[in-house]
């Protein structure tokens, strides 16, 4: 499955005119960058996280929606809700230079660090004392096997 790579200053930059065609990707096109389905495209256009231009039945998706999708699935890596994502995503169009976007989602992105660090360290402590339950049960085992044998 392909996967995106990571976010770049590129996806950051002002929205300029992406319609031309060779500015243009299908759902398919993005689908297949990102390792996506078609239904889960239809699912973040009902979210309003991408809005792509209709050609009668088709769905073209402009520079714009493919910076957003890339974020959308970044976020959702991360940890993020859709909500959050949609959230940020949406301080984006409030044209405001980017500064405020750029400071809530530091802020966010710091939070999410923060949290994700946590949640190692408790993975890493639950880990510690499950290979320390494995060895003392592998260990009573062992007793009861040679005891029986």
């Amino acid at each position: 499955m392909a996967q995106a790579s990571a976010i770049a200053a590129d996806d950051f930059a002002p929205d300029g005119d992406d319609t031309g065609r060779s500015n243009l990707f299908t759902i398919g096109d993005l689908a297949r960058e990102f390792g996506v389905t078609l239904r889960t495209l239809r699912f973040y256009e009902d979210k309003d996280l991408i809005t792509p231009q209709r050609d009668g039945l088709n769905r073209l998706y402009t520079r714009r929606d493919r910076a957003r999708l890339k974020l959308v699935l970044m976020g959702k890596r991360v940890g993020f809700s859709l909500n959050e994502i949609k959230d940020m995503l949406d301080l984006y169009d409030l044209r405001d230079g980017q500064v405020m976007q750029l400071k809530v989602a530091l802020g966010k992105f710091n939070e999410q660090i923060a949290l994700l660090e946590r949640q190692k360290k408790d993975i890493e402590q639950a880990l510690t004392e499950l290979r320390r339950t494995v060895s003392v049960v592998g260990g009573l085992l062992k007793e009861k096997e040679q005891a029986a044998g």
